[in-house]
């Protein structure tokens, strides 16, 4: 398992805990010309689950409850403040903090109710007002109120947190009274996606972070309200966590089927060779593989042919997003588009792929890797009626051609297309003179560093053939590989050059596109924008996407987005598959529906008695 971040927001590498409205509280929901209430609430159309469910679809309700799982991350931790914007938080604390209300996994964007039992919104999408359980309640037993939402919204979107451009339209929070709270949007109407996102807010203690300031890292142990607590810690070594007995949301109808591990823990490792080796010993349980060489050739053991281990694949319906090497553009070496198309010639994916990754993949072809989402051909007539304003600032292939990265036989030989680099690259300016790619400018030579995260074995992997390729063109490239604290710190101050990062997607794309490829975010620590993509033109059809009317534009500026994308060449694109590589003990028992967007296995997974 890799470290991830965003454990909050849709789009997220983790999810947090989930839960809704009790079958003895519910109440239906309703859309009217005055606006919508409803203990749900879905980005286009109507929830799945009426006010009267008993739990997801994708769960067993009759889980037995007990035992424990053991995770084996690779990486280290720092800090319990998984929303400052400094520090490497541990994983699991999402176990600890809750949201207004929480996405379901079997949809593509809808929220049901958690802290809030009631979400509604005028007509005119101007603000959405949500009504807090009177039950809810923090680890130390104390009430869950309207003040510590709006404490919440106003530490979440300063400064100090990460969280600020996620919320950006959001214009305040105000507590109506004791256990309602209102929040005001910036633009009436014109976001649809912002009652639901403003939904996620994770709620904190205002009473704690009064006491223990919010932009201090560190290992103190929060105040929380989720189900589970932490019980003991090793400091960047390991950490557990203990199913809380008095949980004050453990009847909510969708808590039924999950949480059922009285402990979740964390051992963390250095090495992937070594932590492969863990799993076959029995020193944790679960591991989701992201390597093809090892999931082919490193779980073969008795164990496995005894059937102790299971090694399976799940399929999945989540959009893929993309996955490449990611060139920064702050660098002035990168700032010519000519320069980040030239550097696609060197990387032969087809090659990569027969004999490093046993062609176990699917190249990635658009950032919004999903059928409905993704562009392909040519524009057509929507697409460009957004994108024809724009026309002398985007390069003509957007709308000439369908973007295509470029394709070899696979037999590693690349003659014409370091031939098609170079030309590229001369015609960029950086032309060879004494054996080395020189800056038009000052004339020095060009020199690219590929960072990688320590225990990223199949990234060195596939890292290595490019340098040769490099060097081909006059390139002198190096692959630095640092300790995890150091890679997160440089990546979140983007002090690198290459990096190979993912971007994962949703099915409904919004406001987190602004953190992903928004000008703001390109010079804000820790954002996503890792590419530092600054365009004029980009920031627009995000606008497009985030204000889209209804489904039809969201998939027509989504298109014209990716577009765009595609031809700025801030990635060279990798490759995805459509299944998990799960391999795990078999003392783990899961659904037998698996929801369509997530494996979720701390929530529904649970050990056989």
């Amino acid at each position: 398992m890799r470290m991830g971040r965003r454990s909050f927001l849709k789009g997220a590498s983790l999810t947090i805990a989930s839960a809704v409205t009790p079958v003895s509280r519910a109440l239906p929901a309703a859309a009217t010309e005055a606006g919508y209430a409803g203990h749900a609430a879905a980005m286009h159309g109507a929830p799945k689950y009426g006010a009267d469910f008993c739990h997801f679809a994708y769960v067993n309700p009759d889980a037995p409850k007990g035992g424990k799982v053991i995770f084996g991350p690779i990486g280290t931790y720092d800090s319990f403040n998984p929303f400052f914007a400094k520090g490497v938080p541990a994983l699991g604390l999402d176990l600890m903090f809750e949201t207004l209300m929480v996405q379901s996994f079997d949809e593509p964007f809808t929220v049901y109710g958690l802290i809030a039992e009631r979400i509604e919104f005028p007509a005119d999408r101007s603000s959405v007002t949500f009504t807090l359980r009177e039950t809810a309640r923090w680890h130390d037993g104390s009430p869950i109120t309207a003040a510590d939402v709006v404490f919440s919204f106003d530490v979440l979107t300063s400064d100090k947190s990460i969280y600020g451009k996620y919320f950006e339209d959001v214009a305040r929070a105000e507590a109506l009274d004791g256990h309602r709270v209102r929040f005001d949007f910036a633009s009436r109407g014109s976001n649809r996606e912002l009652p639901l996102i403003t939904a996620q807010l994770p709620v904190l203690s205002k009473a704690y972070y009064e006491a223990h300031p919010f932009d201090r890292t560190g290992l103190d142990i929060p105040l929380g309200s989720g189900p589970y607590k932490i019980e003991s810690f090793e400091a960047g070594r390991g950490i557990s966590y203990r199913r809380d007995p008095n949980y004050w949301g453990h009847d909510l109808p969708v808590n039924r089927g999950h949480w059922n591990f009285d402990r979740i823990r964390y051992e963390y490792y250095r090495d992937e060779t070594v932590v492969i080796e863990a799993l076959k010993a029995g020193e944790y349980d679960l591991r989701l593989e992201n390597s093809a060489k090892l999931w082919a050739s490193a779980y073969d053991n008795p164990q496995l042919e005894a059937g102790f281990i299971v090694k399976e694949e799940i399929p999945h319906e989540r959009p893929t997003g993309m996955q490449g090497f990611v060139l920064n553009t702050r660098r002035s070496l990168f700032r010519d588009r000519r320069v980040r198309a030239a550097l696609a010639y060197a990387f032969d994916w087809e090659w990569t792929n027969r004999v490093l990754m046993h062609n176990a993949y699917t190249r990635t072809l658009s950032y919004f890797s999903n059928p409905e989402l993704a562009s392909s051909g040519r524009p057509g007539d929507d697409e460009l009626a957004l994108l024809k304003p724009h026309r002398e600032q985007l390069p003509a292939e957007v709308f000439t051609q369908e973007y295509r990265p470029p394709e070899t036989d696979g037999s590693g030989r690349l003659r014409a297309h370091l031939a098609r680099a170079g030309a590229l690259l001369d015609e960029a300016g950086w032309k060879i003179r004494d054996g080395s790619r020189r800056d038009p400018e000052s004339g020095a030579p060009m020199d690219i560093e590929f960072m990688v995260q320590f225990g990223s074995d199949s990234v060195e992997r596939m890292t290595a053939p490019i340098l040769q390729n490099l060097s081909k063109l006059g390139i002198e490239g190096r692959l630095r590989v640092i300790d995890t604290p150091q890679y997160m710190n440089r990546l979140d101050q983007f002090d690198f050059d290459i990096v190979t990062a993912a971007f994962p997607q949703s099915l409904s794309p919004g406001n987190e596109q602004r953190d992903f490829w928004g000008s703001v975010s390109a010079a804000t620590p820790r954002s996503r924008n890792l590419a530092g993509v600054r365009d004029p033109v980009v920031d627009a059809l995000i606008e497009k996407v985030i204000r889209a009317p209804d489904r039809e534009h969201l998939i027509i500026a989504t298109r014209a987005l990716d577009r765009v994308l595609l031809w700025g060449h801030y990635v060279i694109p990798q490759h995805h598959i459509r299944h998990f590589r799960v391999a795990y003990w078999n003392q783990l028992e899961r659904p037998q529906t698996t929801p369509k967007y997530n494996l979720l296995v701390r929530q529904t997974w649970w050990e056989r008695p």
